[in-house]
């Protein structure tokens, strides 16, 4: 334990108190500990932070009496939730949904048609466009 990681009164930390790594005080949880109660923060502000790692790792701490309960999965955010994965997991030259985020950023596509090469990359591209054409016709 450091000593610039206690900070009870906050004086170092912006009047945010500070503690230890599993040393906050009782009442208190992080957001992934709120979570695994079935609570969320809500609307309140962070009450203290533990700190770790020589200070370059923080996690704020919120007070479980004024937490709420989760807000229930409804149809509508199951959806959106479902549009949204379904656009980090098909890949766009092959229209192949797989059940992991793919390396979108880095391959531009999934790992099998990373590997094609240009003049097989652009036929493949042809045949999808095809058929989402006749998909849409129909």
């Amino acid at each position: 334990m450091h000593a610039i990681d206690l900070d009870p009164d906050g004086r170092h930390h912006g009047g945010l108190p500070t503690y230890p790594w599993r040393y906050g005080p009782e009442g208190l949880a992080t957001r992934r500990q709120l979570r695994a109660m079935g609570l969320r923060p809500a609307a309140q502000e962070p009450t203290a932070q533990v700190v770790c790692r020589r200070g370059r790792r923080h996690g704020y701490l919120y007070r479980i009496e004024a937490a709420t309960p989760v807000r229930p999965m409804t149809p509508a955010r199951e959806a959106a939730l479902d549009r949204a994965m379904a656009a980090r997991q098909t890949c766009p030259l092959c229209c192949t949904r797989y059940d992991a985020c793919l390396p979108l950023k880095t391959f531009g596509s999934c790992v099998a048609c990373s590997e094609l090469s240009d003049d097989e990359r652009r036929q493949l591209a042809a045949l999808t466009a095809n058929w989402a054409a006749a998909d849409s016709a129909l």
